[in-house]
Parts: structure tokens; C-alpha cells; sequence
């Protein structure tokens, strides 16, 4: 089974500019979720909470392939994918405190986070069950000549459900202008890809559907980038779906309560040495990209962005209880 990406080197394509917005992304996702850590444990937020540490070049790389007007579709796990589409902070962490001033006025949570606006057309709490809607969007955009794509992000959990079939067969006879993007963080909860699938990559299934398919280095934010550009040209102009798995790992368990004692210490240490931050850091150092200092900058002002999100989630009311049932359909 491949689950370690083989380490590259250099900026390739991606200017000096991208790559200081790529860095910046990368920080402004993880430092996001580190605070998001801080107050789930002093009961700020309620439920549950999935962070994405350690896939932030997942995120980064593929949202900014994308043009203004493209969608996204996200999962569970999506504070990154929302963020790298460029999602507000001070609102997404409203949302997540369950306050008024959040995304869905405080009624959604950490897996709900949606952005009309933005082309987010929602994260998804229910494993795989975004990949219909994105078929469906990329429908509506072929069927309009609107030249829009559609990114639908979700986990190698998702890949043995039947809904990443059945839209991955929809998409294909339709050609379809739909990027499926598999996060492939090697863990379904606590069931190692190795346990559930025999396929030596995930990206294979695109041959049984006569699709374009890339297995890629997902903590490598610049073959990220590279990558889901070239499936979201090809879909652009005409040449249907691709499937692309971006071999990542998360470093947390699967949510706040999960201390993740299913994966080794050597395992965990490995892909932790493949930090996408570090590794984008170092490559800008190295050729000449950015100074340490400017980097630091980077990171001073991501931590003012992340300051300024809790102050405003903080200052934000709850929801009045009189409005319970607004905002609900069903």
C-alpha cells in the first residue's frame, strides 16, 4: 500500500507571490485550529470537533487553484477547505461558538460552515453525502455553459461508500466538470487504509470509470496546487472529471475525544517530519523567496487575524431562543 509521498524539492511553477499566499493560507488554517482546540476545552464551543493539522496543503494548494464563481464542497473535517476558499475567520469562529454573527447563525457549527457568496456551497456532516451535491452542481453548470467547476473534498472513508460510486460513475457519463479531491489522511476514524481497501492507490478507481486520475504528495502544497489546476483546466475545458487522492495524514485523532492510540509513535513522528509548513518554508528560504524575518511577519499577523475572530465570536450573541425553529427546513 502507498502511504508515504515521496519528498520533493522546489517551487516549481507556483511565482514568489503565490507562495507567500500559499504559506500564509497554510498558517492562517492551522493557527485557526489550534485556538479552535483552545476553546472547545474552555467550553466555548459545543459538540464535537474535527481539525485538519498536518492537511493544511491539501486545503491551501487546491482552493487556490480555483477562479472566483468555482464551487466547493466540503466534509466533517473542512475548517481548511473553507478557509483555503477564503472564508472569514471572525465568522467561521462565531459560527463554531454557536453565536448569531457565525455563517449559519450559530445554528450549523464546526461542520456546517457554508458561503454562497464564496462559492462554498456548504461542509458536510455525513461521510460521502457531499459527492451527490457536487455531481449536481457540476450539472448545473454544464447544463448553464457557465465554464464554473465543481471540488468536492472528503476522506478515504468516504471512497467505500456507495454515494463516491455512484457520483463518480454520474460524473463520468455526464463529463461532468467535477474535481473529486480524496484527502487521504490514512485513517477512517480508527480504520487504517490498509485495513480497508487493497488498492494500491485510491486514485486507480478513476480507471474503472474512465476518468482522469492523480495520486499526489498531499503535504506538498506546491504539487497540490500543480495538480488540481490541471484537473480543473481539463475540466474547464470539456474534458470531465478527475479523480485526485493527495496522500496527507492528520495529526490529531479523529475528533477531540480520540487519542488516537490505533496509530504508532514512530508513525505519527514520520508524517509529522513532513510538516506542509515547514516543508513550503523551507523551500522559500532556500530559494531566496522570502527572508526568515518576512515569514515571521507572516505569522504575527495570522496571529492577530485568529485574535480578532475570538474577540468578535466572544462579542457575538447566542441565537434568541424564540428563534429556535427559523432557519429550519425539512
Amino acid at each position: 500500500m502507498t502511504t508515504e509521498p515521496a519528498t520533493r524539492v522546489g517551487l516549481g511553477s507556483v511565482s514568489g507571490a503565490l507562495a507567500m499566499d500559499l504559506y500564509a493560507t497554510m498558517v492562517r488554517i492551522r493557527r485557526f485550529e489550534e485556538e479552535a482546540l483552545v476553546n472547545y476545552k474552555l467550553g466555548k464551543i459545543a459538540g464535537s470537533l474535527h481539525v485538519s493539522i498536518g492537511q493544511e496543503a491539501c486545503s491551501a494548494g487546491a482552493g487556490a487553484a480555483l477562479s472566483d464563481g468555482d464551487y466547493i464542497i466540503g466534509t466533517h473535517r473542512s475548517h481548511g477547505d473553507v478557509i483555503g476558499r477564503g472564508a472569514r475567520l471572525d465568522r467561521m469562529m462565531a459560527e463554531l461558538f454557536g453565536r448569531v454573527d457565525g455563517y449559519s447563525v450559530g445554528k450549523g457549527g464546526s461542520m456546517h460552515i457554508m458561503d454562497a457568496s464564496r462559492g462554498i456551497l456548504g461542509a458536510n456532516g455525513i461521510v460521502a453525502a457531499g459527492l451527490p451535491i457536487a455531481v449536481g452542481a457540476g450539472l448545473s453548470a454544464k447544463l448553464r455553459g457557465s465554464g464554473q467547476v465543481v471540488l468536492a473534498f472528503f476522506g478515504d472513508g468516504a471512497v467505500a461508500k456507495g454515494n463516491f460510486h455512484e457520483s463518480l460513475n454520474l460524473a463520468s457519463i455526464w463529463n461532468l466538470p467535477v474535481i473529486f479531491f480524496c484527502q487521504n489522511n490514512q485513517y477512517a476514524v480508527s480504520m487504517s487504509i490498509r485495513e480497508a481497501h487493497r488498492t494500491e492507490a485510491i486514485s486507480g478507481h478513476a480507471q474503472a470509470y474512465g476518468i482522469a486520475g492523480a495520486e499526489i504528495d498531499g503535504n506538498d502544497v506546491v504539487a497540490v496546487f500543480e495538480s488540481t489546476l490541471q484537473a480543473i483546466e481539463r475540466a474547464r475545458a470539456g474534458g470531465g472529471p478527475t479523480l485526485v487522492s493527495a496522500l496527507t495524514y492528520r495529526w490529531m485523532g479523529h475528533n477531540v475525544s480520540d487519542p488516537g492510540k490505533y496509530r504508532t509513535q514512530e508513525e505519527s513522528e514520520s508524517w509529522r517530519a513532513r510538516d506542509p509548513i515547514e516543508r513550503l518554508r523551507a523551500a522559500m528560504l532556500k530559494e531566496g523567496i522570502a527572508t526568515t524575518e518576512e515569514l515571521a511577519e507572516v505569522d504575527r499577523a495570522v496571529d492577530r487575524q485568529v485574535e480578532a475572530a475570538v474577540t468578535f465570536a466572544d462579542a457575538s450573541p447566542h441565537p434568541a431562543p424564540e428563534t429556535a425553529l427559523f432557519d429550519v427546513y425539512g
